[in-house]
């Protein structure tokens, strides 16, 4: 009899993989997925260096806790799994799991107001309350190509720096956080502020800008208000909604 992945893994990693699997079915409740191509990882508690990422080829309201795939740093499957990653994808999250040892999770999205964004000159502006947050730490990166470029890892880990906010230019939006609920709630946060930033800018009236006293406030105390976040205060209630509405992300 073939052992389940639940009774392989730890307890620990069980969690990570229901949370990750949660968070694959809440992006796509919200219709933030892009297909198979976009990706979010997380990594697996322990001291080895392997992270959960979605199998490739599977529709982001498919993802299971059983169905994620076990990788190492460099891509190799340390769990057999039906399912090969995206090379493009993990090599992004990779770089960002590598040289920031509190990104435990990593969130990349291809929404049409993320890549829209990106691609504006100004990229995202302090037109809303929910921009003050990503602003308060946010990087840009500029478009290299389809992500299968090693040599760009430097390169894009450079420009993320310290942040958890990220806008990769003609791309799309990325956010890391030390859990899984705070990279949602970021990632929330901030496609929650390029949607009305777009709308706003959609009207062709004039705009009123938040007050740079303000944004200057909101950045000296964004590392204790981002810690403060909410994440984990949201998520037992996201929990429930996928229970109710989109049962069989658990097993």
């Amino acid at each position: 009899m073939t052992q389940s992945v639940k009774d392989i893994v730890s307890p620990e990693e069980w969690a990570i993989r229901v949370d990750l699997a949660a968070c694959y079915r809440m992006v796509a409740h919200y219709g933030w997925d892009d297909l198979i191509f976009t990706h979010i990882s997380a990594r697996v508690p322990g001291p080895e260096a392997h992270f959960l990422i979605n199998p490739y080829g599977m529709l982001f309201e498919e993802v299971t806790a059983s169905s994620l795939v076990k990788v190492d740093l460099d891509g190799n499957k340390v769990l057999d799994s039906d399912f090969d990653i995206n090379p493009a994808g993990f090599n992004i999250h990779s770089a960002v799991h590598a040289a920031r040892e509190d990104a435990h999770c990593v969130l990349h999205l291809h929404t049409n107001e993320g890549v829209a964004v990106s691609i504006l000159e100004d990229g995202l502006e302090a037109f809303s309350q929910a921009s003050l947050f990503p602003l308060s730490g946010l990087s840009y990166h500029d478009y290299e190509g389809v992500s299968l470029d090693p040599d760009e890892k430097q390169r894009l880990v450079a420009d993320l720096g310290d942040n958890n906010f990220f806008v990769l230019r003609n791309h799309g939006l990325l956010t890391c956080a030390s859990t899984i609920p705070d990279a949602f709630l970021f990632m929330y946060i901030m496609q929650r502020a390029a949607e009305t930033q777009l709308l706003a800018q959609g009207t062709g009236k004039p705009l009123i800008k938040v007050p740079d006293a303000i944004l200057a406030g909101i950045q000296s105390m964004a590392k204790e208000v981002l810690k403060s976040s909410g994440g984990q205060m949201a998520w037992p209630g996201i929990l429930r909604k996928l229970d109710r509405d989109y049962p069989g992300f658990r097993s």
